[in-house]
Order: structure tokens, then sequence, then C-alpha cells
């Protein structure tokens, strides 16, 4: 079983205009709603791959009702604990599509207490070396900034294979305990040195001082770039960015750790491990929510990949 764990869920609403002006009255042409968070989002693609996973996390208010509605029509099993106060996020996403712009007003989410904590850990005991864990998004202000390396250190016991998406001290902090993955986009990867990276040498390089700080694999992301992933058996494989046209960025990255996850869960294999995420990602982002099974098969058949293009019918 792959748990996700979401400490901050939202409704992502997401509003289209023409243009977006500020200090003047904008008319919408199109609005949709997406229940997520970024380890809800892997979770829902793992589902989708046919891959066992239960999302954990904390919810609060009408709002986190609602995030636990859409999840339960999606199929996904979960176990999240409701906070007696507060209210989950909603995010407001304002695409332009004439000027191709995009606004984003990411909320804070409920305060999680020591006690709710302690929840959390109760049923992450449970957990045993069979399973794999993902850890992924932004946390409440209400947490310490080190609460993804306390929850590897509390299982450190177990050898749990621990993925972790996040940015910043948030990631920095996670290294020393060797998670199994770590995805950074390229962008992120040079907010985390503090310096623009640019060519796939440099993004290499720093991608190797990743792992000498204690990351197993590092996987970064390039968007039409395609990806670059450092293994921990000291590979490094390259997939090409699949073709099409660009209609969401919410949910890529958290498509293509799921693929990625899918992908070696099957076949233990990092080359196709890589290839599958790519191709979640792609799907996802080429689609207006999170790809489907079908969207994801296609374009991983559509990757020039010899190794494993005759999978494909």
């Amino acid at each position: 079983m792959i748990y996700t764990v979401t400490f901050n869920p939202a409704i992502d609403y997401v509003v289209e205009t023409e243009n977006f002006l500020t200090n003047q009255v904008n008319r919408s042409e199109y609005e949709s709603i997406y229940y997520g968070g970024k380890g809800i989002n892997v979770s829902i693609i793992l589902h989708r791959l046919g891959i066992a996973t239960k999302a954990l996390g904390f919810l609060a208010g009408f709002t986190g009702r609602e995030i636990i509605e859409g999840i339960d029509t999606k199929g996904i099993e979960n176990d999240f604990i409701h906070l007696k106060h507060g209210l989950s996020r909603i995010n407001i996403k304002i695409k332009a599509h004439k000027t191709k712009e995009e606004t984003e007003l990411n909320c804070q989410g409920p305060v999680i207490t020591p006690e709710d904590l302690n929840i959390l850990y109760k049923k992450l005991t449970l957990l045993t070396e069979d399973d794999k864990l993902v850890l992924a998004g932004s946390i409440p202000k209400s947490l310490p900034v080190t609460i993804y390396g306390d929850i590897m250190k509390y299982l450190s016991n177990k050898n749990i294979p621990i993925t972790v998406d996040a940015t910043g001290n948030l990631l920095k902090n996670v290294l020393v305990h060797k998670p199994f993955l770590i995805k950074p986009n390229n962008h992120e990867l040079g907010q985390l040195f503090d310096k623009k990276i640019e060519t796939k040498e440099d993004i290499i390089l720093h991608a190797k001082e990743l792992q000498n700080m204690g990351a197993r694999n590092v996987l970064i992301s390039m968007a039409g770039n395609g990806s670059i992933l450092l293994t921990e058996t000291k590979e490094i494989i390259q997939m090409p960015a699949p073709k099409g046209t660009v209609q969401n960025s919410v949910g890529a990255g958290d498509s293509m750790v799921a693929g990625f996850l899918a992908g070696y869960e099957k076949t233990k294999d990092y080359s196709y491990a890589l290839k599958l995420g790519t191709a979640a990602g792609s799907a996802t982002a080429f689609s207006k929510d999170l790809a489907t099974k079908e969207a994801i098969e296609n374009i991983f058949c559509g990757i020039q990949d010899r190794q494993y293009h005759t999978v494909c019918h």
C-alpha cells in the first residue's frame, strides 16, 4: 500500500477569463472546482493506475466535508483526521486565456494542534516495511518546518521508502533522513541553492549534491525540456517531454510522482518508472483535470523509448 499525507488539502476554485485586470470588475467565462492537495492528487493517479493507496491528512469545516465527499466519489480509500476548528483551504486560480497568464491565491489552512498531530502519528505507526509513504505539499503555519523530517525520523526503524515532494527548507530538512525520492523542478532546484540553474549539466551537478546530502533518487522535471533522474545506483536517465498543448499546470508534478511510483512498484525498474512518471505528468498537463488512465497510457506509448515501446498496442 502507498500511503499519502496531505497536511493542507484544498478546494481549488479555477476561474477562466479572457483578461484579468486588477482594480476592475472581471467576468468569468468558465469555472470549475477540483478537490486536491498534492498528496491527494498522488493518490488519485495511483488509484487510476491500479496501485493500492490510502490518503491521510487533515480536514476542517464545511470545506473539509466537501473535499472528503469529492475524494469519496473518486473511489479513493482515505482516513483523514477531522479538526474541531477552522476551515480547509479554498485556493483561487485565475486563468486569463487571451494573455495566457495565471494568478493564484493560496490560503493558509486550519491550525493543527499537537494533539491532532499525535493522532496522525498513531495512524502512521500501523505502516509496515511493505508499505510506502508520500509526504507532499505545503504545511500550515501552525506546524514546524521540520515536520516531514520529524515523521521520517519517527518511522526510521520501519525501513519504509518515503517520497517527499516539497520545496525550500521543508525539503532540505528531510535529506539527512535519506528519502527514497525527491522531485524538485529545475526552478525549485535553483531556489534550493540560491542560484539560477539553466543547463542540463548544472542540473545534474546540483542534483548530485542533493544525493550527497542524503536523497536516494532525485527526479528533476523541466517542463518542455523533459526530465532527468539520478538514481541511487548512480545512473543518470533522461526522458524527453511528450508533445502536446498545455491546458493545466495544477497537479502535473503530483501526477509525475504518482506515475513514477506506480512504474517502480510494478517493475522495480527506474527507466520504466521515469517513463510512466513523464507520461502521467504530461497527460495531466494536457488535460483540464488530473489525467485518466487512458490518457496516461496513450502518452506512454508515444514516448520513443525502445526498451518499453513494445508493451504498447
